[in-house]
């Protein structure tokens, strides 16, 4: 039988030599390598002709990423690119940055590589090729000794929740005994609930005993405690409370200790940095410390840490919130070009999707920005304050609903924070009466333009007289 298949096209010879990158983009920089950072072992990649072997394994031990760092100078590398993989390459990037390496750390969904074409070998080339075009974005990363603090605040913020864990737990056995002390107390921490639960730990179980320690602030009486102090005790019951109970106190200690140790970071930071050019200013006398912030003083070495700026002065943000914001942020804020850079960088600002001239759609996109969450929680704080930047937020909560109002608030907050560390504004409240007014004379004004645009007037009724443009005052919200 004949076969009438065409025999196969002969193939180009271009087609049989090995792929290489596309020579189309300028390389800006020629000295970049490109790191796939790995639990057990991280990749490297040169540009061609540094090396025999451009790509290389290296392990993750300290001795050779030593090892790597001397290839890397030995190459005449002199900046790297990383992906920012879990924990992996922070160690890395430390060992990198002491032999004066430029490290560009970077977002990984920012460098997907093409579709079908994914190995440790391929990622690390990928990352070189990008990086040497100037196509990389570097992500945000503070100074040294920022770094330091940072660690200890986030560590901090991890007790916490540890500690929140343990009280939810202690709620919980409370619960299974019958004991309602949740009802009559409004917190399980505070001063009564601690003796009541430290009493039946000791083997206490007459309610009227129990209910005696209570606090001449609680709203409950004795009585009413005494009720909900009416239970069974189960063993297994109380060994969980017990345990939990223990956690909880341990917490308590671990995160004393941490402040002490943040007390000599910021300490040793405040050291370092010349005296502020201005005194520090009074504290505000509306501020209510919460019982998770830290007791020492820390406003007075933020103060001369940031060169003479007080973030507390800022309504909303307390000293705590602004020892969260130094150490997530820094001082420097020349690392953004302009305050919209800034929170874009938090993801407070709308992130715009245009397509044929048509908005699609403004929403912020998701994120785990810990300033950003810091900015929200005292923007939340605002609802109800006769402050301006309160009357600014229950504006937009009755208009947009309370999630865009506390986005929109912490983005007006994320501003005046950048011009306050920048040196260019001192913060003062103008109160929430003159925020309404000043709202009230731009309505006026968008009215008469309206008006104008359409060959009309307005009259005020009351007085007779034409209305004009009324001069808007200057406010910093």
């Amino acid at each position: 039988m004949k076969d009438n298949r065409r025999p196969p096209a002969p193939r180009h010879a271009a087609a049989t030599k090995p792929r290489g990158w596309s020579p189309l983009l300028k390389r800006i920089q020629p000295d970049a390598a490109g790191i796939d950072c790995g639990a057990t072992s991280h990749y490297v990649a040169v540009p061609e002709g540094r090396d025999p072997q451009p790509v290389r394994a290296f392990r993750t031990f300290t001795a050779d990423l030593h090892q790597l760092t001397d290839w890397l100078v030995q190459c005449g590398i002199k900046t790297v690119a990383m992906e920012s993989t879990g924990v992996y390459w922070i160690s890395l990037y430390e060992v990198l940055e002491e032999r004066g390496l430029e490290v560009v750390l970077v977002n990984a969904r920012q460098v997907h590589n093409v579709r079908g074409r994914k190995s440790d070998v391929q990622d690390c080339q990928w990352l070189q090729e990008l990086h040497s075009v100037g196509l990389l974005q570097a992500s945000f990363r503070p100074a040294g000794e920022i770094v330091a603090l940072r660690g200890y605040v986030r560590h901090r913020q991890t007790l916490i929740e540890a500690a929140a864990t343990c009280i939810h737990r202690m709620q919980k056995a409370l619960t299974e005994m019958n004991l309602k002390l949740h009802h009559v107390l409004s917190e399980l921490t505070g001063v009564t609930g601690m003796a009541i639960v430290r009493d039946i730990l000791a083997g206490v179980r007459d309610p009227h005993l129990l209910a005696a320690h209570r606090d001449g602030r609680c709203k409950a009486s004795e009585t009413e405690i005494a009720a909900a102090l009416t239970g069974h005790y189960r063993a297994e019951h109380l060994f969980a409370l017990r345990q939990n109970f223990e956690a909880f106190e341990f917490h308590q200690r671990q995160i004393a200790q941490c402040d002490q140790a943040i007390e000599g970071q910021l300490a040793h930071l405040a050291d370092s940095r010349p005296s502020a050019p201005s005194e520090l200013p009074t504290a505000r006398q509306r501020y209510k410390h919460s019982k998770n912030e830290p007791r020492g003083e820390l406003r007075a070495p933020l103060h001369r840490i940031t060169g003479g700026a007080d973030l507390s002065q800022i309504d909303g943000i307390g000293p705590y919130g602004a020892l969260q914001l130094i150490a997530e942020i820094g001082t420097d804020m020349s690392r953004w070009r302009t305050e919209k850079h800034f929170t874009a960088w938090l993801t407070l600002a709308p992130n715009n999707k245009i397509s044929g001239g048509r908005l699609l759609s403004s929403k912020t996109q998701p994120s785990a920005n810990r300033a950003a969450a810091v900015l929200r929680r005292c923007a939340m704080s605002l609802t109800r304050s006769a402050t301006a930047l309160g009357a600014y937020y229950r504006r937009l909560a009755y208009r947009l609903g309370q999630p865009k109002a506390i986005t929109a608030t912490a983005r007006k907050l994320a501003i005046l924070v950048y011009r306050v560390l920048r040196g260019e504004m001192v913060y003062r409240d103008s109160g929430a009466t003159a925020y309404d007014q000043l709202h009230r004379t731009r309505l006026i004004n968008g009215i008469i333009r309206r008006a104008q645009q359409f060959g009309l007037s307005l009259i005020n009724l009351q007085t007779g007289e034409v209305l004009h443009h009324a001069a808007v005052p200057q406010s910093v919200s």
